[in-house]
Formats: C-alpha cells, structure tokens, sequence
C-alpha cells in the first residue's frame, strides 16, 4: 500500500509519494491500480513469483488505517504480508529505507496504522521528501510540491522504490535491505 491523499489538488505534493510508487510498480508490472474496495483503490496481479495487490487508501494519509483494515479484511491477510509505502521528512529527498516493522517515526499516517493494526510488525519503505527550511511549516511541506532538483531526486527514488519492493518479494527483507538501504 502506497499512502497518500485522494484528489487533485493532492496529486503532486510531497505526502503522495507512496501513491507514486503504487503507481510506478503497476506500470512496471502490467497491474491496473483502480478497482474501488470501500476504502481503497487496488489492482491485482503478480510480481515475480507472487500474486500481490496494490492499493491506494481512498482516505486521508491521516486516517490510512482504516483503509489498512478494509483491505486486509478484504483480502483476509495479516501485517505480515503488509508493506506500506510513504513519504518520509527525516530523509533527505530521494533518499529510501526499508524496514520490516518499527515504530511511526511522527509519521501520522503510520500512527494510524499502528493502531488500526494494533502492531508494529509491517514492512515500510520510507520515502525520504526533505525536511522544510528553518521556520517553514512541516504540514505546508509535505502537502506542497518540491522544487525541480528534490523532485528528481524524488522521481529516482520511485523508480529505485519499484527495484526493492521487487527484491523484497523475491528475496526478502533482509536481503533488499543489504543491497538498497
């Protein structure tokens, strides 16, 4: 699951990243991301050897557990074969972690899925999207738009994004973690 917001307005700010990265994995993988499941949006397919699917929460990142919840009921999976894709201020732009549980970093959107979950016990691949200058509002950061170099440096990580989610359902988290981290 890719995080981020629904609607247009949204579309090209920072705290889509993990939309994105959905996006990108269904372009690369021939997956069509846009069946409506109460609250997500999924396309079904496989990658490799495994059947996955990809979803986008059809709710706010703030709020992303309980799309979380629907699509694990729906598809009757547990956190373990969850990864949650998303942006991330701590890392520099474009830079990329995979993790395969933890805490929510202040991330609101984790923070909800947590404890929609009631677990840690998920993968995440952090997106890094910069931090806002001195005195800049963290909220107007993440749902702004980056400058033309983050915003490349953002683009290859998506494309780096697709590469480890790949090897993260080939060969595991510790090796994608080895070879991208």
């Amino acid at each position: 699951m890719g995080l981020g917001n629904p609607g247009d307005q949204y579309e090209k700010t920072r705290h889509n990243v993990g939309f994105w990265c959905v996006d990108r994995m269904g372009e690369e993988y021939s997956i069509k991301v846009g069946g409506r499941h109460r609250l997500v949006l999924t396309g079904e397919g496989r990658i490799g050897a495994e059947d996955v699917v990809l979803a986008k929460p059809r709710t706010y990142v703030n709020e992303s557990g309980k799309a979380v919840t629907s699509l694990m009921t729906r598809y009757r999976t547990t956190a373990s074969d969850l990864i949650v894709v998303y942006d991330d201020m701590d890392l520099p732009a474009g830079k990329i972690r995979l993790r395969p549980d933890g805490g929510a970093g202040g991330h609101n959107g984790i923070k909800s899925i947590i404890g929609a979950l009631g677990t840690q016990g998920f993968a995440r691949l952090r997106v890094g999207v910069g931090r806002p200058g001195a005195g800049d509002d963290q909220i107007e950061h993440v749902l702004g738009r980056a400058n033309a170099e983050d915003q490349s440096l953002v683009n290859a990580a998506v494309e780096t994004a697709v590469e480890v989610i790949a090897c993260f359902l080939s060969e595991g988290v510790d090796t994608a973690m080895n070879r991208y981290n």
